[in-house]
């Protein structure tokens, strides 16, 4: 194995190792959004773009050349010489496997750079989902407390109006002051309303968010099966090429 397709190999391998790393269930999108906000992670997100076009460019040309091969040695034209014999022609077949096995890795290399970017995308806003719906909760709970502890308030001041306006015949003043209660309360509850419709929305998003994600996983399983059952072809294909061979 040349040197270009020694490095595409090396891609493959790494990017299987992290999309395995992303698929861990007993690590969370927080803990995985703390990791690319490090300042480790912040330094190659600068040139993330570039690096991201970078590696599909090289990948997509070793695909295509990896393609160009294969049609190459699959072309009859080129099986071998007569006077060359079954040498030539189980060099010729050692070649087809070569381009071959060079074209899946390649394809799979090219395929898995884009579900790895993909899942980052959605572990980050994943994370970003659960933080606002917790900041959601949390408002929702304080206004139910500040509209809870205006009622009390309320329920307080009436019994004190009343109590004052037995006392003194007072009842115009008494019916100004619980208007002005009235309003905050009413005011209260239009918030409280408002910060339950953030918080629906909120627990939305993440639903979708969540289905995704199981997509993806599904996704990605059924990529390693067929990684597998390629894996599984070359190896009888290397047999075959072995046995010829001997």
């Amino acid at each position: 194995m040349t040197l270009q397709w020694t490095f595409v190999a090396t891609v493959l391998y790494v990017e299987i190792f992290l999309v395995s790393v992303l698929l861990l269930p007993f690590i969370s999108p927080k803990t995985w959004q703390k990791v690319f906000r490090s300042r480790l992670a912040s330094m190659f997100a600068v040139y993330s773009k570039i690096y991201f076009y970078i590696f599909i460019a090289i990948l997509l040309l070793l695909f295509a050349e990896s393609i160009r091969e294969v049609k190459k040695y699959s072309d009859p034209l080129e099986v071998a010489d007569v006077k060359h014999g079954q040498a030539a022609e189980t060099f010729h077949h050692m070649k087809l496997f070569r381009a071959q096995r060079n074209l899946y890795i390649s394809g799979m290399a090219l395929f898995l750079w884009f579900i790895l970017r993909r899942l980052v995308i959605l572990i980050a806003n994943e994370a970003t989902l659960m933080a606002q719906s917790e900041a959601s909760i949390k408002q929702a709970q304080s206004a139910t407390a500040a509209a809870q502890l205006l009622i009390e308030e309320k329920s307080l001041t009436d019994d004190n109006k009343k109590n004052s306006a037995a006392e003194k015949g007072d009842e115009k003043g008494g019916k100004s002051d619980q208007t002005v209660v009235e309003k905050d309360l009413a005011r209260t509850q239009t918030e409280l309303e408002k910060t339950k419709e953030e918080l629906y929305k909120a627990q939305v998003d993440f639903e979708s968010m969540k289905k995704q994600a199981e997509s993806t996983n599904k996704e990605y399983d059924r990529l390693l099966l067929e990684h597998e059952k390629l894996q599984n072809k070359l190896a009888s294909v290397e047999g075959e090429g072995d046995k010829k061979g001997n």
